[in-house]
């Protein structure tokens, strides 16, 4: 079943999705912008919010 745009959240809350409104959500959520969180998923090799949030977080410091 495809993603639904008009959602607001993401359909899965433990996955950074490539939808754009799921990215939205994120960048907001996470406090980040779209570079950042592109980055993060790169470095970290992962689509695991968890594993990004830990990374973002890190990284700040």
């Amino acid at each position: 079943m495809p993603d639904n745009p008009k959602r607001k959240g993401p359909r899965d809350d433990k996955r950074i999705s490539t939808q754009p409104h799921e990215i939205q959500y994120w960048k907001k959520k996470l406090n980040v912008s779209g570079q950042q969180l592109a980055g993060a998923k790169k470095a970290t090799g992962s689509t695991s919010a968890k594993v990004i949030k830990e990374y973002l977080k890190n990284k700040k410091k």
